[in-house]
């Protein structure tokens, strides 16, 4: 159902925040309230703290959350994966991708207002200091139409500085992610002659982080990120956004006093453009599910609030699908959202299945490039190797190569090796055979690796002899 005032139904050819001649219209929302509003500043206020704690958490000596990217390091809940992990990785990226689609099919786009940072920083944090020093709304107007003074210039320059700290605190943070807490604690402690590249690096994402939450804003959400996008695909008329009850609600207008709005012909929408008033994004959720809505429900509120001012029942609008709101019937959980939630289940099931069974060490055998094999005393032939091990553990691992087939010995070039946990070590060591053990030129082996008694990996090489 359109706007009344917008009959042309222009308003979805073109965002809300742009004019006709394409110029930016700034977005003055008005400061909601509400039980939903306080639910989901208690959600991102959760959220945040996860945020600036979980750099400095540490699992079994691992960073809580890393994506070290330029060491190829990545750790998740203190687990920390290798390269040689990346089956998990692209097991866990089509798992999310599916587990995105489903929710957003089935639930909306609930995480954009609830959970995703760009809104959690911009709505909980960067909006909330604009009002403590411009005001409300319309003293936000006020003060952007005023022509420049003293006053103007000091809250310009006072909201703007603390901007720019809250975007340096949060890009040092975000750093922090990529390269971990620990080698950021020396990156801000040591020379800065030391560091230019991670200095550099913050700089930009001060500048950046500090550009979007002050002036690039909802434009994030309705222009740059994707996901907005994708909704017109992902979602049908099962479901679950933010909705307006236009059988309820039309014919919208104003309330008056002794009105019987029955005889009237008018709905309970008394046309207070209060859900347009607090909308992050400028939309007019009256007008149908439109892709800068981010379902932050700050509408639903006002709506709520307007509703209760004038004795009306709450819930003009609501969470609800097209299909509730036509056929006037409650939400319920369907044979649909239930499928769906089971094979979410089911992904994030087999993705901790796969994690938690991941081999905690992985070998890999190789003989030494351009060596053939050497004849030894006593009428053996002997085949030189090179083993790395991963170890992915968080302890030291004392390393013992055994031949598991053939009749051998292995000779360890060296002290006894010991892997350091985290870390990719070699051994070099030679195998030793009797000639009249061997069968012929090639002879497949097999090589266990041990500690502690224990056999944490198995591989298969080939030991060369002369021909038979």
């Amino acid at each position: 159902m359109q706007n009344q005032d917008d009959s042309s139904g222009s308003f979805r050819d073109r965002l809300y925040t742009i004019d006709e001649s394409g110029k930016r219209l700034w977005v003055f929302a008005k400061k909601p309230k509400g039980s939903l509003t306080t639910a989901r500043n208690i959600t991102g206020i959760l959220l945040m703290v996860f945020f600036f704690t979980a750099p400095f958490i540490k699992v079994n000596g691992q960073q809580l959350l890393l994506f070290d990217f330029f060491h190829r390091t990545f750790a998740i809940f203190g687990v920390q994966f290798w390269p040689q992990d990346f089956n998990l990785f692209f097991i866990g990226m089509i798992a999310l991708m599916v587990f995105i689609i489903l929710f957003t099919v089935t639930y909306g786009r609930i995480w954009c207002g609830w959970a995703c940072p760009q809104t959690v920083f911009m709505e909980i944090l960067f909006r909330r200091i604009e009002y403590w020093i411009d005001g409300d709304t319309h003293r936000q107007k006020e003060l952007d139409a005023r022509q420049w003074n003293a006053d103007k210039i000091l809250r310009r320059v006072l909201k703007h500085g603390i901007f720019y700290l809250i975007s340096f605190i949060i890009s040092n943070y975000f750093l922090m992610y990529l390269m971990g807490s620990d080698a950021w604690i020396k990156l801000v402690t040591e020379s800065p002659a030391n560091h230019v590249a991670g200095l550099t690096s913050m700089a930009i994402f001060s500048f950046v982080f500090y550009f979007i939450f002050s002036w690039f804003r909802e434009q994030v959400c309705t222009i740059v990120c994707p996901y907005g996008r994708l909704q017109g695909v992902l979602l049908d008329r099962e479901t679950v956004v933010i909705s307006y009850d236009y059988f309820r609600g039309e014919e919208r207008g104003l309330l008056r006093k002794s009105e019987n709005r029955s005889e009237t012909k008018k709905g309970d929408c008394i046309d207070c453009n209060q859900c347009i008033a607090v909308c992050p994004t400028g939309i007019d959720i009256r007008n149908g599910t439109q892709l800068e809505c981010i379902n932050c429900a700050c509408c639903i509120d006002a709506c709520n609030d307007m509703m209760k001012n004038v004795g009306f029942e709450p819930g003009l609008i609501r969470y609800a699908s097209e299909k509730m709101i036509a056929d006037k019937k409650p939400w319920h959980f369907t044979m649909r959202s239930g499928g769906y939630t089971i094979v979410l289940a089911a992904l994030l099931i087999a993705l901790g299945y796969f994690l938690a069974s991941r081999n905690p060490v992985e070998a890999t055998v190789l003989r030494s490039p351009g060596m053939l094999f050497q004849e030894q005393e006593g009428g053996k032939i002997s085949n030189l190797y090179s083993v790395k091990v991963v170890n992915k553990t968080v302890h030291d691992l004392p390393i013992e190569i055994r031949l598991l087939s053939g009749a051998g010995e292995v000779k360890v070039i060296g002290n006894a090796p010991v892997i350091v946990r985290q870390s990719l070590g070699e051994v070099v060591f030679f195998i030793l055979m009797d000639h009249t053990k061997i069968t012929g030129s090639k002879t497949e082996i097999d090589i266990g690796v041990f500690s502690g008694g224990k056999m944490l990996d198995q591989t298969r090489a080939t030991f060369v002899g002369p021909d038979k």
